[in-house]
C-alpha cells in the first residue's frame, strides 16, 4: 500500500489501530498523518502524529519499546488503518502491554499477557546466535539437542509431580521451566512458536466444523 490510497480527515489524520501480530491483542489507538505513515512504511517501525504536541513521534524512540510492522491494512472506506506489529515491549506509557489493559483482573485473562512467550523466544534466539559466556541458554545450545531433550523430559516429570502434589505454587514454577525448555528446543529445531499457535488454531477450527 501507499499513503495516496488513504483518505485522511480534514486535519490530515487517520486513526490507526495497533494490534499484536502474534496474540492479536489490540495494543493502542493512535493517529497518523501522511508523513508518519510514509515513515512507517519506509522504516518498518511505527511512527505516529501527536495531536497534543502537533508533531511526529517514533514509537519506542526513548523507551526502546519499538514496534516492527508486519502488515498494514485499511478498511473498506479507506479512512482507518489496522497495523499489525511485533512489539519489542509494552505499548502503553504506563508500562502495560496494552493501552486497553484496564479490567484484566475482572476478565481473568488477556491475550496481551502472552507477550512474554514471544519475548522469551526472541531472547532465546539471540542467545543461540551470540552465545554469551555464562548464560544457561548458551550452555544448553553448546551441549546440543540431547541435553535439551533431557531437560524437557525432566521438567515434564517435575510438572507431573507438582500436579500430583496439588501444589499450585510448585506447579506454576515447574510449568514455567517446562515452557522455557520447550522454547529452547523449538529454537534449536528452527520451528517458530507461531507455527504451534497456528496448529492449535487449525485444530480449533476443525473441531468447530465437525
Amino acid at each position: 500500500m501507499n499513503s495516496n490510497e488513504i483518505k485522511f480527515d480534514e486535519k490530515g489524520l487517520v486513526p490507526a489501530i495497533i494490534q499484536d501480530a502474534q496474540t492479536l491483542a489490540v495494543l493502542t489507538l493512535a493517529y497518523m498523518n501522511k508523513e508518519s505513515l510514509e515513515k512507517t512504511l519506509a522504516t518498518g517501525e511505527t511512527w505516529f502524529f501527536s495531536r497534543s504536541r502537533q508533531e511526529l513521534w517514533h514509537k519506542g524512540e526513548t523507551s526502546g519499546n519499538t514496534q516492527t510492522v508486519v502488515d498494514i491494512q485499511y478498511d473498506c472506506d479507506q479512512d482507518a488503518l489496522l497495523v499489525l506489529v511485533n512489539p519489542k515491549g509494552p505499548a502503553c506509557h504506563t508500562g502495560a502491554v496494552s493501552c486497553f489493559a484496564q479490567g484484566v483482573a475482572e476478565r481473568k485473562t488477556n491475550l496481551g499477557d502472552y507477550q512474554i512467550l514471544q519475548t522469551l523466544e526472541q531472547i532465546i534466539q539471540q542467545r543461540e546466535q551470540e552465545r554469551p559466556e555464562g548464560a544457561y541458554t548458551t550452555y544448553l545450545f553448546e551441549k546440543g539437542v540431547d541435553k535439551i531433550l533431557k531437560k524437557v523430559g525432566e521438567e515434564s516429570a517435575e510438572v507431573i509431580i507438582a500436579a500430583k502434589n496439588r501444589s499450585h505454587e510448585e506447579l506454576k514454577w515447574e510449568a514455567a521451566d517446562l515452557l522455557y525448555h520447550l522454547q529452547v528446543l523449538l529454537v534449536e529445531q528452527g520451528l517458530p512458536f507461531t507455527e504451534i499457535l497456528k496448529t492449535l488454531e487449525e485444530r480449533h477450527h476443525q473441531k468447530d466444523r465437525s
